[in-house]
Formats: structure tokens, sequence, C-alpha cells
């Protein structure tokens, strides 16, 4: 073996001891810890059951039974030590995620890279702690080569601009235990990705939770979490960053996999998509959803909301090759709210899923509300402010708006709820038949969000990512200071209804019966009404 190789093992051998040192002995959420930071992962590339994951420098196994956890043993892990070998080296996935399926953890030892891995490739590979200045120049090109094309790479580093970080590192050289590390800064992890030949490179400051903490501190930290990892200047006070990149080519091919899980939703559900110019999404959104749902899916309601490019055309095309797509073509005035009402007034399904035409990348997280909805709640909400949620590249003045007009709609209303603004809502039909909708614009996502609260049905949130728009996404609409004063018009017209029973709403009541409106629940709980067998905190 080669001195840079015995140098590269030797340094990924002693991070894997420091990083597991620091969990065991001074982190006192190391599970929760790394719970969040498999549900990151999952988020961040979107996993299906059947892709392989290579969990680099996996250690005593604590990030690999979260990552079992969070991808439900439906996809092979195979976790990588650069510790010396126990006898046993395989683990069955059910002992490290209850209630997995057969899917096994398999598990390495390596005394040089690639070694065992020599020939195989990954969908996706993760680590933590594993870059270092000296040889990571070695290990990229490693990690590049044992990716399938199109594969991804997500690794947690501690972040080198992090104040606390660099006066921890200054006292322990005081007392002669210098950290080992040898950090990379943000630029020079960019710089050496691209070199390498990674596409999609991006690196987010992550994770304000981290030692000397309180239990106390922690909490509150970690619901501000995504608010301060998204703000300027602060956001570089995080404890690490989660940096992320691809092997091309971008687009693989689609995987023929079905998410069908729940007998109970076979042929229910209506999903109801508003469409303003997005000719480049509306086909693959489609496709997407009859090849990971088509057993679920009674109809697709597609609201051409009066497009300037070829959507249109596109949706035409559908409606020829699928019988199951519905369009819905509607005349001036435009609005995102008149699109939905209008979707949601011809769709027949025992369910209405509601969802953005930009949402196709979220699809694998789709199957969260079907779960949900299998499990008895009436209304399933996507949540990107779940402590459990991904936001990427979003923009700090929208989070800082969502997060004070829930925070006041909290209070007003006095119920507990994170994010039921989104629009990424599964509904039983009930429910969309009592909604009362006003708002033209975005502000409609207000209403159908808060008005099942009122009315005492059952609502669940369930943590979703969200990567902000690109060029080739589509263009959004919303303008914040032209919104935000509907929103704040449906959260008063609301409040009116439940303290006063007059205003906008005052016509909103449970299943045509103003006694079961006026008799429901008012508190302090996530899920309004009686919940089922199952924790709604997302």
């Amino acid at each position: 073996m080669s001195t840079s190789q015995v140098g590269l093992i030797e340094t990924l051998a002693m991070r894997e001891r420091f990083r597991d040192s620091y969990w065991l002995e001074h982190d006192p959420i190391a599970p929760d810890r790394l719970l969040w930071r498999a549900q990151t992962f999952r988020h961040t590339v979107h996993c299906l059951p059947g892709q392989r994951i290579l969990e680099l420098g996996c250690g005593s196994g604590m990030f690999t039974r979260a990552l079992t956890g969070v991808t439900r043993g439906e996809s092979p892990i195979t976790c990588l030590s650069f510790q010396p070998a126990p006898a046993d080296a395989t683990v069955p996935a059910a002992a490290a995620a209850p209630g997995a399926t057969d899917a096994a953890v398999e598990r390495l030892h390596a005394t040089a890279l690639p070694g065992p891995l020599t020939g195989r490739r990954f969908d996706f590979i993760v680590g933590m702690d594993l870059l270092d200045r000296r040889h990571c120049d070695r290990l990229l090109p490693i990690l590049h080569d044992l990716l399938e094309p199109g594969g991804q790479l997500v690794l947690y580093e501690s972040n080198p601009w992090n104040v606390v970080h660099k006066l921890r590192a200054f006292c322990a050289r005081l007392v002669g235990r210098p950290d080992p590390r040898d950090l990379l800064s943000k630029p020079q992890l960019y710089e050496l990705l691209s070199e390498i030949g990674y596409i999609r490179v991006f690196a987010v400051f992550n994770d304000f939770v981290y030692a000397p903490l309180t239990r106390s501190l922690v909490w509150l930290l970690r619901n501000l979490s995504i608010l301060l990892e998204n703000a300027p200047v602060v956001r570089t006070l995080a404890g690490s960053i989660l940096l992320h990149a691809q092997k091309a080519p971008r687009q693989s091919p689609p995987r023929d996999v079905s998410l069908v899980r729940h007998e109970s939703l076979r042929g229910a559900v209506s999903v109801v998509i508003p469409c303003h110019d997005e000719e480049g999404n509306v086909r693959s959104l489609v496709e997407s959803l009859l090849r990971l749902y088509g057993g679920y899916i009674h109809e697709i309601v597609l609201v051409d909301d009066n497009s300037s490019d070829g959507t249109r055309g596109v949706i035409e095309a559908l409606m020829r090759d699928e019988p199951r797509v519905r369009g819905v073509f509607r005349t001036p005035p435009n609005g995102v709210g008149l699109a939905i009402r209008d979707g949601l007034a011809v769709a027949t399904g025992r369910w209405v899923l509601t969802s953005d035409c930009d949402f196709q990348h979220l699809m694998p997280e789709f199957r969260d509300l079907f779960d949900a909805a299998a499990e008895g709640w009436d209304v399933v909400v996507g949540s990107r402010f779940s402590r459990h949620s991904v936001l990427l590249n979003y923009p700090f003045t929208k989070i800082f708006a969502n997060r004070a007009f829930h925070s006041i709609a909290q209070l007003l209303l006095r119920r507990r709820f994170r994010d039921v603004t989104n629009n990424l809502k599964l509904m039983r039909r009930e429910v969309v038949n009592d909604l009362v909708l006003h708002q033209a614009g975005f502000a409609v996502n207000a209403e159908i969000g808060l008005q099942p609260l009122l009315l005492g049905y059952r609502v669940r949130e369930v943590p979703i990512s969200w990567i902000d728009r690109t060029p080739g996404m589509g263009r959004s609409s919303f303008r914040l200071a032209q919104v935000g004063s509907g929103y704040f018009r449906v959260l008063l017209g609301l409040w009116r209804r439940a303290a006063f029973g007059v205003g906008p709403y005052r016509s909103l009541v449970r299943g045509g019966d103003p006694k079961a409106a006026a008799s429901a629940p008012v508190g302090w709980s996530m899920s309004a009404g009686p919940a089922p067998p199952t924790s709604s905190s997302g």
C-alpha cells in the first residue's frame, strides 16, 4: 500500500474515532441530532426504495440506525468503517430499525480505498467529518468513482467559520489537547469538488444545536434552526456545513418503483394542481405521480390558470394519453386561489391532494402524507418548518414572514401548528366540502390550512424539504408585499368567526351543521379533535 493511502486511512480512522468520542462523551442529544441529519439526508436526495447507500466512517453504527429508520429499511446500506474489523461484520436491518423490511445493512472495514468497494457503485454516499485538508484531494476522486452516474454525495462537516469552534480549538491547544482535524473552508470545498468533476455543488450552514447548550436552549434553538440557517451573517455560527455534490449526468433515468402501500387509498385520490406557465414541469409531475402512486390516483385535475406559454397544449396531450387526467382551462382573472378553488370544485375522489406544479422533486416524500391518511388523519399537510424539514436557498424574508404569521395565528386561534400555508395538503372529501374560500391569490393556502383546525378535524403535519425555485423550475408569481395583507385578512376573518361567529367566514360549519362547528374543541393541540393512535408532531 502506498504511503498516501496509509495516510488517508489513518486520517479517516482518526476522524471516525474523534467523532464517535464526541457523540458519546460530549453530545447529550446525539441520538436526536443523528435522526435530524438522517432526515435531512433523505429530504435532500429524495431516496427511493432500492437505491443503494454508502455510509462512510460508520463507527459504532449510531447514524446507521437512524438512516435505516428514515429509509424504512427499503434501501440497502453499506456502512464502511476505517477501524479494525470485529468478529461480526454484518448487521440485519431489522436489528437497526424495528419494523424494517429484510433489506440488509452490510458492514465493511477498509484498510485501503476503494478496497472492499472495488467495482461497486452507489446511488448515494453520506458521511460526517471526513474531509481533511491534507487528504481530501485523494478521497473525493475515489468517492466520485464509487457513485453511479447521477449519484449524489452528502457530507456533514464541522463549520470552520464558527467562532465557538475556533474558541474551543484555541482552548484545546492551551491545555495540550489540540483538535487533530485540519478543516477546509467553503470556498476551498467548492473549488476542489468542481475541479474533480462534481456538479450541483452547494454547501449550506446547518445545525445550531451544539455543546455547551442546556436542554432548554437546545429546544429553543432547534425550533429556530431553520430561521437561523437561512439568516445572513448569523448563519455562519452554525455548528456544521451540509455539503452536497452530484456526479454527472444530472438527469438519471426515472426509477420504476411503486410507493403504493395502503389498500384503503387505492383509486381514492384526486390530485388538484394549479398551473401557470408550467410547460416545462407539468408532464414530468404527472408522469411521476402515475409512476410512483398510480394505484392511489383516481384523477389528476390540471387547472391551467391562463398560461402564456404552451402549458395548455401539454395538458391536452396528457388528457389524450391518460384517461385519469382532467383539464380545467380558466378564463381571466388569474389567481392561484381561483385556480385551486376551481380544481377542488370538479374533483370527485374520496381524498383530494393539492400540489404545486414544481413539486416533482418532492415526490418520494408524498408517501408520508398517504401514510398519515391511512392512519386516520383527516388532513395531512406537508410542513416546511418541522424539526426534520430541510430548507435550502430559501429567502430569509419569506421565512421570517411565515414564522411571524404562524406565531400570531397560534395566539389568535389557540391552536398549535407549524406550517399550514404550504400548498401540499391531503384532505378527506368531507373537509373539502366544508371549505369556504374567498381569496384569489396565495392566501387561499391559509384558508385551506386553518379552516379544518377551526372545524375540529384531525390535522397532521409531516416534514418535507423545500429547495427554492431555479430558472429551470418555472416562474413563481409570489410577491411578499402583495400577498402578506391577504394572509392577515384571512387570519382576522377566521379569528372573528372563532371568537364572535361573524365576518366573511361566519358560514364556515362542519358538515353543514352549525352546532358541530360551535362545539369544535379549542386548545393547544397540533391536531384538533380526537387523535388517531400516533403522535402528531412533525
